[in-house]
């Protein structure tokens, strides 16, 4: 039998089920959860290595496009009970969401084995899951090229010690606007994301979702626009295939230059793009490369100074 193949990019996170309602209709349950959302993207770029568990109840089939795009499922690991669901709706012209149910089933018991050929990867991906599982990860693997990783304000109202110990430990942090504000207290996100460089992190990509990002690195701020959606169907899972489009393009480059960070996030806004168009991970599902690379010289033309 022939030796699994590392890959490039490792994440873990969550392998879950959303039934999800928008103001176009409804769906599901549909394949979500943040580390499908980050390979579908990735996948583009490298060879993804996924994390996570799901119960016997996950429809493994539809997973099925994942492998077909180099994705490594085989840190998925299936136990006895029931999937972690969530389902939300969303208001008001996607402005607010809120959360109708959230089941972890397994999920509540994860505790993440990275399989032997995933604990070399050039660049580590820790989803919004806990901070003391971020940590644990961390030990199983050699000191990857970049670590980086992702939260949200539960995991640090519960854990703020682990997640200040993860965050020292970290390269690229990914957090929305609000994030900012909420865990440095200024109001100024430029002025946030200083304050956030001192926790530890050299680069933050702060997230405001139609209104595109920044990151904040050693060479100063670099600003990205979204792609214009004329038809956003679902924002699900968007923030993930964001995070997804920028680090699978970085593990695909020889150095990671101020111009690859920059070249990443468009690559990622591109991305992020195609996933609101449909639920969950229909949007980018059956996207070819022809079709995202004819996008993303749309985009290098509207962004580009005469």
């Amino acid at each position: 039998m022939s030796r699994p193949i590392p890959p490039s990019l490792v994440v873990v996170g969550s392998v879950a089920l959303d039934i999800l309602h928008t103001p176009h209709g409804s769906a599901g349950p549909v394949l979500g959860g943040s580390a499908v959302h980050f390979s579908n993207a990735a996948s583009f770029f490298t060879t993804v290595g996924v994390v996570g568990v799901v119960g016997d109840d996950y429809p493994h089939k539809e997973l099925e496009f994942l492998r077909r795009r180099r994705v490594d499922l085989s840190g998925v690991e299936s136990q006895q009970g029931q999937s972690f669901l969530w389902e939300g709706r969303y208001l008001d012209g996607f402005v607010a969401r809120e959360t109708i149910r959230t089941e972890l089933g397994v999920f509540a018991d994860f505790h993440p084995i990275l399989p032997e050929h995933y604990r070399k990867p050039r660049i580590l991906f820790l989803a919004a899951i806990h901070p003391g599982l971020q940590q644990s990860v961390l030990k199983q693997v050699e000191r990857p090229r970049l670590v980086a990783i992702d939260t949200f304000k539960l995991w640090i109202d519960v854990a703020r010690k682990e997640f200040l110990k993860v965050v020292k430990q970290t390269d690229l942090l990914f957090v929305n606007d609000d994030e900012v504000r909420w865990l440095t207290g200024e109001h100024n996100l430029i002025k946030g994301a200083q304050t956030l460089h001192k926790m530890g992190p050299r680069w933050i990509v702060v997230k405001k979702g139609e209104h595109g990002s920044f990151l904040s690195g050693p060479q100063g701020v670099s600003l990205t626009c979204a792609f214009p959606v004329n038809h956003v169907v679902d924002p699900t899972g968007a923030g993930d295939a964001y995070a997804g489009g920028m680090l699978g393009y970085l593990a695909a480059q020889k150095t990671m230059s101020d111009a690859s960070f920059r070249q990443a996030m468009a690559w990622a806004s591109v991305v992020g793009s195609f996933y609101v168009e449909g639920f969950g991970p229909d949007g980018l599902k059956d996207v070819s490369r022809t079709v995202l690379n004819r996008r993303y010289r749309e985009f290098r033309k509207m962004v580009t100074l005469p």
